[in-house]
C-alpha cells in the first residue's frame, strides 16, 4: 500500500489543535476536563502518522537520508525549546528556592538530552502532588517522541531492505507495547506511564495508519461515520478519563482510536469543516511553542502569586501563552525550520542545545546557585527541619518501621506528668517543652507518631498503621497514669474520632485532658515566603505576616465539639497570630524562623509557642497577653 500523500492536510493542523487545547485547560482548569491529559496521546498518533508517512515515502523513493532526517528533527524540535528552557531558568533564578532551582537545572539538563520521562520518573509522577511545581513536568512527552525516533527511522530502514511489510512490523510492535503497557499498569503506573516502550503503541497506530490508510474509505458515510466515533471517543475519554484511574492501560484505546479515526478521514464533514477551520488551524500552527510555553507560565505565576491563581488569572496566564507561542514561531521557529538547511544554523543549534544542557548541569552543581540570596537570607530560607529534639524513630515513631517506643519516652519521675500524644507536630512541641522544665517543675512523656494524630478508631489511608498505635497508646495512657494528657496535630478531619479519644480518656482515666489546636499552616512553608518577600521587597520578611492560613475558624469548631466532653481547648492559633499576622521569627537571625516547613514548628517556634500556653497547660491562669506583643 502507498505512503500518504504530502499535500498539506489542515485537518491535521486542526487536530494539533484540539490536542493541544485539551491539555492546556486541562493544566488550567482540571476540574473542568479532567481528562484533558490526553491531548498528548492524541500528538503521539498524529507524529506517528505525519513522520513515518514521510520516512516511508522517501524510502519507496530511494531518497531517504537519516542524517537528513535527524536534521529536520532538529530544526523542528530544538529553536523553540532552546528559549523555553533559558526562559525556565531565567525566572527559576528570579523566584526559585536554591534546592528547587538546583531541581529545576537537572530537569533542563534532562529536557536538553531528551530524557526528561526518565529523570521524572525517578522522582515521581506525573499526577503527585510535588510534579505540579515543576515547570518542565510536560517535557516527559518530548523525550518519548525522540527516543521512539532514535530507533523508528532505522527500523524502517530494515525492514525494507528486509522487503517486510511497514504495516505487519509497526502492528506487531505496536501490539507488543500495547500489552506490554496492559501488564505493567497495575504494578507499576508510573513506570509505565513514563517509559517509551509502554507508549510506543500510541506513535505506531499512527504509523499503521499512515502505511495503510489508502485502503481505507476517506469520503461519504463511511468517513463521516468515522469522524463521529472518533470525535465521541476522544470527548468521552476527556469527560471520563481523570488522575485518578490508571492510564494508559486500557484506558489509552478511547484517544489512539479517535485520533486514527479522524485522521482516517479527511474528507468528513468534521474534518473538513470544523478541523480545518482557520481558528483551529492558526492554533494547530503554533501548537508547539503553545505546548511548550503554558505549563511553565502556570507554575512560575504560581510561584510568584505564592497562591493558587484565580479563574481569570489562568485564562490571562493561557492568552500569554498564546502571545508567546505566536512570537516563537514568527520569529524563531519559522527562520530556522523553513529554507535551506544551511550548516551553520544546524551547528548553532546543537550548540545552543548543548550549553542550555551545560547551564542546567552548572546550577546542580552550585546547588542552585544559592549565591543569590544574602547569606542571612539563604540560611534563613534553607532552614532544616530541627528535629533533633523529637526523639525521632524512639517517641516519635515512623510507623512503617517501627511500632514499638522507647522505654525512656515517659519521665515518670516528676510530676504533674504531661503526656504529649499526637503527630509530628506534636513531637515539634518536645524542644518548647524541655525549655519550660528549666523554670517549672513537671514531667514529660511521649507518645507520638509520624502523620498519625490522636484520633481513635480512624483509619488514615496514608498512615495504615495509625489506628493500631493509637489503640496501643490508649493502653499505654491506662499504665502510666499521667496527670496531663496533651493532643495536638494537624486537626484537618477525623474530628469524630479525636472526640472518641476525649471520651476514652475521660472514662478510663482521671487526667486533665488538654487539646491544642494545629499551628498555622504556612501554604507553601515559611520558608518560601521568606524567599517571596524578599524577593517583592528586597528585605527580610516582617516578624509576623498575613500570608499563613490561620486555624481560628476550625478553633472554633474544634472547642464547640471537645469541650462539652471534658476536654479543655488552648489555641494555638492565638498564641501564634494577632491582627497583625501570624509569627514569622523570634529574631532576625536564620535560626529564630518559627516554621521549618508548613507546620512544623523550629526550635525558636516550639519555644515560644509552649512558653504562650505552659500555665494554661500546667493549670494556671491563662496570660494576660501575647508575649510578643
Amino acid at each position: 500500500m502507498s505512503s500518504p500523500s504530502p499535500q498539506y492536510r489542515p485537518d491535521v493542523d486542526g487536530l494539533r489543535a484540539i490536542a493541544v487545547l485539551l491539555v492546556m485547560n486541562y493544566h488550567a482548569f482540571p476540574e473542568a476536563i479532567p481528562g484533558g491529559f490526553i491531548g498528548v496521546d492524541i500528538f503521539f498518533v498524529i507524529s506517528g502518522f505525519l513522520i513515518t508517512g514521510i520516512i516511508a515515502r522517501d524510502l519507496d523513493l530511494k531518497r531517504f537520508s537519516l542524517v537528513g532526517f535527524y536534521v529536520r528533527r532538529i530544526r523542528r524540535i530544538f529553536p523553540a525549546l532552546i528559549v523555553v528552557l533559558c526562559a525556565a531558568l531565567v525566572l527559576g533564578s528570579l523566584w526559585m528556592l536554591p534546592a528547587a532551582y538546583a531541581q529545576l537545572g537537572s530537569d533542563v539538563f534532562a529536557s536538553a538530552a531528551f530524557f526528561a520521562n526518565i529523570a521524572l520518573l525517578l522522582q515521581s509522577g506525573y499526577f503527585d502532588i510535588e510534579s505540579a511545581k515543576k515547570p518542565l513536568l510536560h517535557l516527559w512527552s518530548l523525550g518519548i517522541e525522540e527516543q521512539f525516533y532514535l530507533f523508528w527511522p532505522l527500523l524502517l530502514m530494515l525492514a525494507v531492505r528486509l522487503r517486510l511489510s511497514i504495516v505487519a512490523v509497526a502492528s506487531i510492535l505496536g501490539v507488543g507495547s500495547f500489552l506490554l503497557n496492559v501488564a505493567l499498569i497495575g504494578s507499576d503506573p508510573v513506570a509505565t506511564f513514563y517509559l517509551p516502550f509502554t507508549r510506543a503503541f500510541e506513535l505506531l497506530a499512527g504509523a499503521v495508519l499512515a502505511r495503510g490508510w489508502s485502503g481505507i474509505s476517506q469520503t461519504g458515510a463511511a468517513g463521516n461515520l468515522r469522524a463521529l466515533i472518533g470525535v465521541g471517543l476522544i470527548a468521552v475519554a476527556a469527560a471520563v478519563l481523570d488522575p485518578h484511574r490508571a492510564f494508559p492501560g486500557w484506558w489509552a484505546i478511547l484517544p489512539v482510536a479517535g485520533a486514527a479515526l479522524l485522521l482516517s478521514a479527511p474528507g468528513a464533514w468534521f474534518c473538513r469543516v470544523v478541523l480545518a477551520s482557520r481558528p483551529l488551524v492558526g492554533i494547530g500552527l503554533v501548537s508547539y511553542p503553545l505546548y511548550l510555553w503554558h505549563w511553565p507560565l502556570l507554575v512560575f505565576f504560581t510561584i510568584i502569586k505564592f497562591n493558587p491563581l484565580t479563574l481569570l488569572e489562568r485564562e490571562l496566564v493561557l492568552l500569554a501563552s498564546g502571545l508567546l507561542a505566536w512570537a516563537t514561531y514568527q520569529y524563531v521557529e519559522k527562520p530556522f525550520r523553513f529554507g535551506a538547511p544551511r550548516p551553520r544554523r544546524i551547528f548553532a543549534l546543537c550548540t545552543g542545545m548543548v550549553l542550555v544542557a551545560v547551564a542546567g548541569s552548572a546550577i546542580v552543581w552550585g546547588r542552585g546557585f544559592d549565591f543569590r540570596l544574602p547569606a542571612e537570607m539563604h540560611a534563613m530560607a534553607n532552614v532544616p527541619t530541627q528535629n533533633s529534639k523529637w526523639r525521632f524513630h524512639r517517641c516519635l515513631l515512623d510507623l512503617s518501621h517501627e511500632m514499638s517506643f522507647a522505654d525512656d519516652c515517659v519521665d515518670r519521675s516528676r510530676r504533674p506528668l504531661v503526656l504529649v500524644w499526637g503527630d509530628s507536630t506534636a513531637g515539634a512541641l518536645m524542644p518548647g517543652l524541655l525549655k519550660a522544665q528549666q523554670t517549672r517543675n513537671f514531667g514529660i512523656g511521649q507518645l507520638t507518631s509520624s502523620s498519625c494524630i490522636p484520633a481513635l478508631n480512624a483509619d488514615i489511608p496514608s498512615t495504615p498503621d495509625c489506628r493500631a498505635i493509637n489503640d496501643k497508646v490508649l493502653s499505654l495512657v491506662r499504665d502510666i497514669r499521667p496527670d496531663i494528657v496533651l493532643l495536638h496535630g494537624t486537626w484537618e478531619k477525623h474530628l469524630d474520632h479525636v472526640a472518641e479519644t476525649v471520651v476514652a480518656l475521660k472514662t478510663l482515666t482521671t487526667a486533665r485532658v488538654v487539646v491544642l489546636g494545629g499551628v498555622p499552616a504556612w501554604r507553601r512553608g515559611l520558608p518560601s515566603e521568606v524567599l517571596h518577600y524578599f524577593m517583592l521587597h528586597r528585605r527580610l520578611i516582617p516578624a509576623r505576616s498575613n500570608a499563613a492560613a490561620q486555624s481560628n475558624g476550625y478553633d472554633a469548631v474544634m472547642r464547640a465539639k471537645l469541650v462539652p466532653l471534658g476536654a479543655e481547648f488552648i489555641s494555638a492559633s492565638d498564641a501564634l497570630c494577632d491582627e497583625d499576622g501570624c509569627v514569622t521569627r523570634i529574631g532576625d537571625s536564620a535560626g529564630d524562623i518559627s516554621t521549618s516547613d508548613q507546620v512544623h514548628l523550629t526550635e525558636k517556634g516550639s519555644e515560644y509557642l509552649v512558653n504562650a500556653v505552659i500555665d494554661r497547660l500546667l493549670g494556671g491562669p491563662a496570660p494576660a497577653s501575647n508575649p510578643l506583643n
